[in-house]
C-alpha cells in the first residue's frame, strides 16, 4: 500500500508519466473521475512493469495525450486517433482496453521511427507488412531494437516458416469474412490483439490494463495468439521490450 500514499489524480498522473494532456469528459463526475485515476495509475504502472522501462516510454517521450469518458464512438469502449495522437477510454465500458490501445499509440509512434517515407497516419505493422524489412530506416543497417520489433511482426503475422500467414492471421481473416468487415486481419489489430495476449500473460494485477485475451468470445475464435505461437509471439515482445526499457533507463 505505500506506493499509494500519494492521493492519486489526473494531474499527479500527468506530470509523473508526462502525457501531452489529459481531458474528462463533461458528464464524468468527480467521484468517477477519482475512481478513474486509480484505476489509470495502477494500470499504468502495471504497464511500466511489463515493458520493464520508464514512464517516457509510456507517453511515448511526451507525445501521447490521454482522454476519458471524451469523444466516444457508439458502441466502442476504447480507441486511438492517429491524427490527434489521443488515446480514448469510454466512460463505462473501457476497463480493459487500455493496453490494446496503447500499442496502437505505440505502434503508430513507430510507424516514422522504423521506416522511411512513413505517412503520419500509418502504423509500423501496416508498414512491416506492406514493405521488406531491408527498407527500414533510411536505406542504413537497420537499428538492432528495429529488427526485433519487425521479428515480433513476422511471429504475429507469419508462420515459423515465414513463408505462409499465421493461424492468427488465417482466424482474423475469417472472422472478417464471416461478419463482411476489414477489421481483424488489420496488422494494427492483430499487431495490438497480440500485445494484449502478452501483457496479460505477465499476470497483470489491473485488469483496467487487459482481460479477454484467454476466455473471451474473440479468444474462442482465435483472434489472439495461441499455443506455440502464442509462446513465440510473447518471446518476440519480451526480447524487444526488455532492450528497449533498458535503453530507455
Amino acid at each position: 500500500m505505500s506506493s499509494y500514499q500519494v492521493p492519486i489524480n489526473f494531474v499527479m498522473i500527468r506530470r509523473q508519466f508526462d502525457f501531452r494532456g489529459i481531458e474528462m469528459g463533461r458528464w464524468v463526475t468527480p467521484e468517477e473521475r477519482d475512481r478513474a485515476a486509480v484505476n489509470f495509475y495502477r494500470a499504468l504502472e502495471d504497464l511500466m512493469s511489463v515493458l520493464q522501462g520508464p514512464e517516457l516510454l509510456i507517453s511515448l517521450r511526451g507525445t501521447l495525450g490521454l482522454q476519458y469518458g471524451k469523444g466516444g464512438r457508439p458502441g466502442v469502449a476504447a480507441h486511438y486517433v492517429p491524427a490527434t495522437r489521443q488515446l480514448s477510454l469510454a466512460k463505462n465500458a473501457g476497463a480493459g482496453s487500455l493496453a490494446h490501445e496503447w500499442f496502437h499509440a505505440f505502434d503508430h509512434y513507430m510507424g516514422e521511427k522504423m521506416f522511411q517515407h512513413a505517412s503520419s497516419s500509418q502504423f509500423a505493422s501496416e508498414r512491416w507488412l506492406n514493405n521488406s524489412p531491408i527498407k527500414l530506416s533510411h536505406n542504413k543497417i537497420p537499428h538492432p531494437l528495429s529488427l526485433l520489433l519487425a521479428e515480433c511482426f513476422k511471429t504475429i503475422m507469419l508462420n515459423e516458416q515465414g513463408d505462409e500467414p499465421s493461424d492468427l492471421f488465417k482466424a482474423s481473416c475469417l472472422a472478417d469474412q464471416k461478419l463482411k468487415i476489414v477489421y481483424y486481419a488489420k496488422p494494427e489489430e492483430m499487431a495490438a490483439r497480440a500485445f494484449e495476449a502478452f501483457v496479460e500473460d505477465t499476470k497483470p494485477t489491473s485488469t483496467f490494463l487487459v482481460k479477454g485475451s484467454r476466455y473471451s468470445e474473440e479468444a474462442k475464435m482465435g483472434l489472439y495468439p495461441q499455443g506455440e505461437q502464442r509462446h513465440q509471439v510473447n518471446k518476440a515482445f519480451h526480447n524487444y521490450f526488455s532492450l528497449l526499457g533498458h535503453a530507455l533507463k
